[in-house]
C-alpha cells in the first residue's frame, strides 16, 4: 500500500504527455521503453469532485444513486468515504462539465446567490483537481516509467525580436534546438506583418514535424510564449504546437509567469495575477524554475539569467558569441551570422540547463499525480505532497480532513545558535542528513489527521528508496544516462522529504497542516542539537555556529584530517539511531559574521559565499569583486592585502577606471507605472525614476533592470547583460556618483570584515586613501581575530545542572 502511495499503481510505461478534457476524454501520449516509439491512447474517464456534503445535488433527485448501482447517461454517481473527515463524498458523472454545472446550481439554490466557479465554495466544501490530475489520481499511473531523463524527445526554442513589446515589435528570427541535438535558424524574409507571420508558420510547422515530447527554454513562460501568443494573434497565425485539440496556446494558472492580458492601453489587466501557457500533448518546461529551484537549496549561483547560470556551471563554450541584448536586431542587420551564432548558443545552453538541473522535476513526475509541466514550477509541499496525499485517502477510501485555521499556538522556529564571530582556522562542517524528517521517522510524528499515517509512511519510503538511488548513482558510470537518472531521482525524493516538516508547520496552508507536530519536531531538534554541540566541545573544538543543516567547528592545529573524522563519529555514535551526523567538509579558514552569514576558504577551490551578507542579486559588482578579493586575503591572514584592495579599489572609483555596469544593482520592478505615478508625488524612488528618465513608459511587473546612482542626485539606468530577454548595455556614461560609491563600498561592503578586526585595525585598513594621516598604525604585524560569544553557550537540560 505503501508504495502505491508513493508511485502510484498502474505499470503502464512510458507515458510522455497527459491531456484530459472536462468531459470525460484523455488522451496520453507514450514512448514506448526500447524502442522509442511514440504511440496515443484514447481512454474514457469519469471526471470527479469531492464534496463534504451531498445537499447541493439533492436537485437531481432520482439522477444522484449510489456507486455500486453502476454509471448510466446523465446520472451522477456518490461514494461515501470512511472516516470522520470532512471531504466524504467523491462524486462522480461522465461529464465534469456537467457535474460541476449541477454543483453550482444546488449551492445557487441554497445560498440564494449566483455561484460562478466551484471556488468560490472554499476548499473545505469541494476539492476539484484539473482533469489530469483527476484521471491520474483515479487510474493510478504517472509519468515517465522505465524512462530515463534522456529519451525524452526534448526541442528548445528561442525568439529574438525587435524590442520587449509585442503590440509594436516583432519577432525577426527563431533558434532551435531538436532532440538529436542539431540547431537551426529561422528567419524572417522582410519587414513587414506578412514576412513575420510566415516566419512563425515556418516555426510551427517545424515543432510539429520534430513532435517533441518537451519543449523547454529559460524564461519560456516569461517571454517567449507570451511574446509569440501576442504576436500570433495580431498576426492571425494559429499556433498548431499540440498534438491535439484546437489550435492555439491555453493558459492555467501559475505563481510565476505572463500576465495573462492587457488593456487597450497596453497595460496589464491584472498585474497581481499570473498565468502559463500548456497545450494539448506537450510539456512546457521553463528552465528557469529548476534554477530558481536549485539556487534555493545550494545559494551558489552568480545570478538566474540563462547566460549567468551556463557560465558558471561551465556549459557556455570559449567561442560562444555574447552582444549586448538591446544590439542583437542592430548587429543582425550589419551582421546577422554573428546574431545566428548567437541564438544557437542560447538554445543549446538551455539544453544543457535542463538536463544538469531539470532532473528532479523529472523524478517527481514519477510519483505524484500532475502533469509534468506543472511539478516543474510546484512547490514541495502543496505541489507534490498535496496530490500524493489525496491519491492515498482517495485510493484508500478514507475521507480528507478540511484545512484548519489552526488554534492560535505559534510555530517554534528552529534552533540557530552563533557560538563566535571573526576569522577562525582549521574548520570543520559536520552535517545532520535531514533532520527534521529524520526526528519525525524517529518518533513517530505526524499530523494529527492523518489517521491513515500516509505522511509518515512517504517520509519512510522515501528515505529509503533515496538511499538505494543515491547507490545506484555511484555504481553507474560517470556521466551515463543511468548515473544522471538515479541522482535526478535522489534529488526529488530530497525535495520531498526535506518539505515535510515544512508541510506540517504551514498552517490554513496545507490539509493536514498540524503546528503541535510541528513545534515536537521543532524540540526534539533543538535537543539533538544541544547534544552534539555539547559533546563536541567537550571533544576539545571551539564552535562556530550550529543549526538544523549541521555544526561548524574549529579544530586545532596540530589535528590531521582523521582526528576530525574520529569525532564526527564519535558524537554520531551518541545521536537516535535515524539521526545521522556525517562529516561534510574541512575549510582552511572561515569567516562568521552573522548566523547564517559566513565565508569559508577550502584547502583547494575558490572561496564560499554563504548568506545575504556575502551573496545578493542586489548586490554592486564592484562591490563584490571588492569583497571577494580582501576575504581572501583576511582569510590568509593578509592584512595589508586587504588595506592594498582597498585602496586600489576605492582609486579605481575616483578616477572612474570602473565600468559603470559595475556600479549597478539589478532590482525587480514590484509596482506597475500606474501604481508607482499614484505615489510619486510623495516618495520617489530611485529604481522607477531610472527607468522613466530612461524615456520608458510602459514596464512590467517582475521585469529586472539595473539601475545606478548618477552625479547630482540623477538616477541612471543600464540594460542588464545577463537578461534572457532583448535589454543589454548599450554605453558606458561613467557618470555615476563617485562620493556615494566610496562610501558604499566602506559602509556596506567593507563593514562584512568588522568581526574578523579589531576595531583599530579596521580603522586603519579602510581609512580614506584620499587623506594620508602622519600617524598612520602599521599592519604589518595586525592578525585577524575570532570572538567567543557567551550568548552561543547551550543550556545544560534538567538533571545535568541547569535550572
Amino acid at each position: 500500500m505503501e508504495d502505491e502511495w508513493l508511485w502510484g499503481w498502474d505499470p503502464t510505461p512510458g507515458i510522455v504527455s497527459v491531456w484530459a478534457e472536462p468531459d470525460g476524454r484523455a488522451f496520453v501520449w507514450r514512448r514506448l521503453p526500447g524502442s522509442g516509439t511514440l504511440v496515443r491512447e484514447d481512454v474514457r474517464f469519469r471526471p470527479w469532485l469531492l464534496l463534504s456534503s451531498l445537499e447541493d445535488l439533492e436537485h437531481l433527485g432520482e439522477r444522484l444513486r449510489p456507486e455500486h448501482e453502476g454509471p448510466a447517461p446523465h446520472r451522477v454517481t456518490y461514494q461515501e468515504l470512511e472516516g470522520s473527515g470532512a471531504l466524504r463524498y467523491v462524486v462522480r458523472a461522465n461529464d465534469g462539465r456537467a457535474l460541476n454545472a449541477a454543483v453550482l446550481h444546488g449551492a445557487a439554490q441554497r445560498l440564494g446567490r449566483p455561484i460562478g466557479h466551484l471556488r468560490e465554495l472554499g476548499p473545505n466544501a469541494v476539492l476539484a483537481p484539473p482533469p489530469e490530475e483527476q484521471y491520474l489520481i483515479a487510474s493510478g499511473r504517472t509519468y515517465f516509467r522505465e524512462l530515463g531523463f534522456d529519451d525524452l524527445h526534448r526541442l528548445q526554442f528561442d525568439l529574438e525580436t525587435t524590442g520587449l513589446e509585442p503590440d509594436r515589435d516583432r519577432i525577426f528570427l527563431v533558434a532551435l534546438r531538436d532532440p538529436e541535438g542539431r540547431t537551426e535558424v529561422l528567419e524572417a524574409h522582410g519587414d513587414g506583418n506578412a514576412a513575420e507571420a510566415a516566419l512563425l508558420q515556418r516555426l510551427v510547422a517545424r515543432i510539429r514535424a520534430v513532435d517533441p515530447d518537451v519543449i523547454e527554454n529559460h524564461n519560456l513562460h516569461g517571454f517567449d510564449l507570451p511574446f509569440l501568443a501576442r504576436r500570433a494573434q495580431r498576426l492571425g497565425v494559429p499556433l498548431a504546437l499540440g498534438r491535439a485539440g484546437a489550435p492555439g496556446l491555453r493558459q492555467r494558472p501559475a505563481s510565476r509567469g505572463a500576465t495573462p492580458g492587457r488593456d487597450s492601453a497596453g497595460r496589464a489587466s491584472d498585474p497581481m495575477r499570473r498565468s502559463r501557457y500548456t497545450v494539448p500533448g506537450r510539456e512546457l518546461i521553463d528552465t528557469l524554475d529548476a534554477v530558481l529551484r536549485h539556487d534555493f537549496a545550494a545559494r551558489e549561483l552568480p545570478g538566474h539569467g540563462l547566460k549567468a547560470v551556463a557560465r558558471h556551471l561551465g556549459l557556455a563554450g570559449p567561442e560562444r558569441e555574447h552582444i549586448p541584448g538591446a544590439r542583437v536586431y542592430e548587429v543582425y542587420r550589419s551582421d546577422p551570422e554573428r546574431v545566428r551564432r548567437y541564438a544557437r548558443d542560447d538554445v543549446t545552453e538551455a539544453a544543457g540547463v535542463a538536463r544538469m538541473l531539470g532532473g528532479a522535476a523529472f523524478a517527481l513526475a514519477r510519483m505524484a499525480p500532475r502533469r509534468y509541466e506543472r511539478l516543474a514550477d510546484a512547490g514541495p509541499a502543496t505541489g507534490v505532497l498535496d496530490p500524493l496525499l489525496v491519491r492515498a485517502y482517495v485510493r484508500a477510501g478514507a475521507a480528507l480532513p478540511a484545512h484548519e485555521e489552526g488554534d492560535g499556538t505559534p510555530h517554534s522556529g528552529a534552533a540557530l545558535h552563533l557560538f563566535a564571530t571573526g576569522v577562525a582556522r582549521h574548520v570543520v562542517k559536520a552535517d545532520v542528513a535531514s533532520l527534521y524528517p529524520s526526528l519525525m521517522r524517529e518518533y513517530r510524528i505526524g499530523p494529527r489527521r492523518d489517521r491513515l499515517g500516509v505522511l509518515l509512511a512517504l517520509v519512510d519510503r522515501l528515505v529509503e528508496q533515496r538511499l538505494a538511488a543515491k547507490a545506484r548513482a555511484r555504481a553507474a558510470a560517470p556521466g551515463s544516462p543511468e548515473r544522471h537518472t538515479h541522482e535526478a531521482l535522489s534529488a526529488a525524493m530530497k525535495i520531498v522529504v526535506n518539505s515535510a516538516y515544512g508541510y506540517l508547520g504551514a498552517v490554513g496552508l496545507t490539509r493536514f497542516a498540524d503546528v503541535h507536530a510541528a513545534n515536537e519536531v521543532t524540540r526534539r531538534g533543538r535537543e539533538v542539537l544541544a547534544l552534539l554541540c555539547r559533546e563536541l566541545a567537550q571533544r576539545g573544538v571551539t564552535l562556530l555556529e550550529a543549526d538544523t543543516d549541521g555544526v561548524y567547528f574549529a579544530v586545532p592545529e596540530d589535528w590531521r584530517e582523521a582526528d576530525e573524522r574520529r569525532v564526527v563519529s564519535e558524537v554520531a555514535a551518541l545521536l537516535p539511531p535515524r539521526v545521522h551526523l556525517e562529516f561534510d567538509g574541512r575549510y582552511a579558514a572561515m569567516l562568521s559574521h552573522e548566523p547564517k552569514n559566513y565565508a569559508l576558504q577550502p584547502y583547494d577551490g575558490p572561496l564560499v559565499l554563504r548568506g545575504v551578507a556575502f551573496r545578493s542579486s542586489r548586490a554592486e559588482p564592484f562591490g563584490e569583486d571588492f569583497l571577494r578579493r580582501a576575504l581572501r586575503l583576511l582569510l590568509e591572514g593578509d592584512i595589508p592585502g586587504v588595506r592594498e584592495v582597498y585602496v586600489t579599489t576605492v582609486t579605481a572609483l575616483r578616477r572612474r577606471a570602473v565600468p559603470t555596469l559595475e556600479v549597478t544593482a539589478r532590482v525587480r520592478l514590484t509596482k506597475t507605472p500606474a501604481q508607482y505615478l499614484a505615489t510619486r508625488g510623495r516618495r520617489r524612488e530611485l529604481t522607477y525614476e531610472a527607468v522613466l528618465a530612461s524615456g520608458r513608459t510602459h514596464w512590467a511587473t517582475g521585469e529586472h533592470v539595473r539601475i545606478y546612482r548618477a552625479v547630482g542626485g540623477r538616477a541612471g539606468l543600464l540594460p542588464d547583460p545577463d537578461a534572457d530577454d532583448n535589454t543589454g548595455a548599450v554605453s558606458d556614461p561613467r557618470d555615476y556618483d563617485i562620493d556615494f560609491y566610496v562610501r558604499l563600498l566602506r559602509e556596506t561592503f567593507a563593514a562584512r570584515l568588522v568581526r574578523g578586526l579589531t576595531p583599530e585595525d579596521f580603522a586603519a585598513v579602510f581609512a580614506d586613501p584620499g587623506q594620508p594621516s602622519l600617524f598612520a598604525p602599521s599592519l604589518t604585524q595586525a592578525r585577524p581575530i575570532l570572538t567567543v560569544l557567551n550568548e552561543g553557550i547551550l543550556p545544560l537540560p534538567l538533571g545535568e545542572g541547569g535550572g
